[in-house]
């Protein structure tokens, strides 16, 4: 086995002892790397151990930089590794310590190396939770005309009770204008409730109380058009699943049929041939019975 075949085994498998090894030394790097990132936004500790800090960004940085510039050396395609949503992320991992040399704006170069945290979902093998989110696109994208309309119908609730607001309270009560009394009708409507701007007089709080026991039901509205939509997207996928499966299982059948039939047919000559005395080619019995 090649250099580059056993670097291969170790960097992208982790079914053998000496991938999980580089898997678990990867997880603990990254989630290390992440934890500086989280201490560099503190200012005061920044301001204490700021060299310290950047030695060790540049340690991580040079440890990923290695560990890159190794996958594309063994990666079987290296340009789909280097285009691959992984290989990108990877890329993106080491990019920042490399621009902080040349751009300022140190909070950028943060949330960008925050990003490295998506590096997790290949060492712990997250990638199959992929297909139920795939489930859950589609049961948004069927739930989104419903959502839409209801939306709607939401922000013309919304701009009602704002205007209500504003005509029964004014601007005595802090209800300045309509917007700002549509703000106070969001923040209701949703359960936030803020507190800054409160209706004063008995009918203001007659509606506000509509308004909060409307938020309730607003709130549930929506989630049950996506978790109809999601149960019937998932019942697809199962039943696809189980529509493969039987296709798979015909296709087994059909092809043993076959192979059946032709040895028949065989024998079939074979035993013509030996009935009728005939000429025919040396056949090795042991091979056709194999």
């Amino acid at each position: 086995m090649s250099t580059r075949e056993k670097l291969y085994h170790i960097i992208f498998e982790s079914d053998t002892p000496s991938g999980k090894a580089f898997d678990v030394a990867l997880l603990v790097a990254i989630l290390l790397s992440i934890l500086l990132v989280m201490i560099e936004s503190v200012g005061y500790i920044n301001t204490q151990y700021g060299d310290l800090i950047k030695i060790g960004e540049w340690i991580f940085t040079a440890l990923f930089s290695l560990e890159y510039i190794v996958r594309i050396y063994c990666a079987p395609r290296r340009w789909k590794y280097v285009i691959s949503f992984y290989g990108l992320i990877d890329l993106i991992s080491i990019l920042p310590s490399f621009l902080s040399i040349f751009v300022k704006g140190s909070q950028y170069a943060l949330m960008i190396r925050a990003l490295r945290l998506l590096r997790v979902f290949r060492v712990l093998k997250l990638t199959h939770f992929l297909g139920e989110a795939e489930v859950l696109r589609k049961a948004l994208r069927q739930s989104m005309a419903k959502i839409t309309v209801f939306i709607g119908v939401v922000l013309v609730l919304i701009f009602l009770v704002g205007s209500s607001m504003y005509l029964i309270e004014g601007p005595a009560n802090g209800f300045t204008s309509i917007p700002v009394s549509i703000y106070w009708a969001i923040v209701t409507l949703t359960t936030v409730g803020y507190g800054d701007i409160a209706p004063q007089t008995i009918a203001g709080q007659t509606l506000a109380s509509i308004v909060m026991i409307l938020g309730y039901g607003i709130i549930a509205v929506p989630t049950g058009i996506v978790s109809v939509e999601l149960s019937r997207a998932d019942a697809d996928q199962l039943a696809h699943g189980e529509r493969v499966r039987k296709e798979t299982e015909i296709l087994k059948v059909k092809r043993r049929s076959m192979y059946c039939a032709t040895q028949a047919m065989v024998w079939e000559r074979v035993e013509e041939a030996d009935h009728k005395h005939t000429a025919m080619p040396a056949v090795n019995r042991e091979n056709l019975r194999k």
